[in-house]
């Protein structure tokens, strides 16, 4: 069983902050409210799922609460998905690390808590799902991030060794998955927040993935 890197997609393989807001403010305009998310300066929360986009638009208005959030997650997972790549870009030098990867020998996955539909989806559009070995999206089990089963099965799916493992990740959801499994994090600083990610003490941190080979290496063999 190979050693295995394991990355989160949303703010970690791809900036995909620009089509969640997109789809959010969707869900705005539809209830009259117009656009409540800001693509530039609510960025980070995007990062962080449908819910917490929800949760922050509603909060700028009265009258909103958690009962609109779950009526209008499924109307924000369906504008998403007809909207998935409009301005989603992956992050500079993202593949090209994958690909040092493989040639090292090492095994790659995705664990990310997008629902596995919308993951497939996105990976396929972008032209780079072929490149990883394994993607674990929310509902591909009955467990997600933090939980580390979900880290275990992304590891596994990719032909790895889950003790010889690590996360490549972006948020404290990630931060946590690793050491509920027991294994090294590496944090990406690049995205919304570099100060938040730094304050995670995560293993380590790169600010490009042309630092990647190295800590890998460093961390697992």
């Amino acid at each position: 069983m190979k050693r295995t890197v394991i990355f989160d997609l949303d703010g970690t393989l791809a900036d995909t902050s620009g089509d969640l807001i997109a789809a959010a403010n969707t869900c705005f305009r539809g209830l009259g409210l117009g656009d409540l998310l800001d693509p530039a300066q609510d960025a980070g929360t995007a990062l962080k799922g449908g819910r917490a986009m929800l949760t922050l638009g509603f909060s700028r208005v009265d009258g909103f609460g958690q009962t609109e959030v779950d009526a209008q997650y499924p109307a924000l997972l369906a504008a998403y998905g007809a909207n998935i790549d409009t301005h989603t870009v992956l992050y500079p030098g993202a593949m090209e690390a994958v690909a040092r990867l493989q040639s090292a020998d090492y095994a790659v996955g995705i664990a990310t808590n997008k629902p596995e539909g919308l993951a497939e989806t996105l990976m396929q559009s972008l032209g780079v799902r072929d490149a990883f070995a394994s993607l674990i999206g929310a509902d591909t089990l009955p467990v997600r991030k933090p939980d580390p089963e979900h880290h275990f099965e992304a590891v596994r799916r990719a032909g790895g060794d889950p003790r010889r493992s690590l996360l490549v990740g972006d948020t404290a959801t990630d931060r946590n998955t690793s050491r509920n499994a027991g294994v090294p994090s590496v944090l990406v600083t690049f995205g919304p927040g570099r100060e938040d990610v730094l304050a995670l003490d995560p293993e380590a941190t790169i600010d490009s993935y042309e630092e990647l080979d190295d800590v890998v290496s460093r961390l697992i063999g």
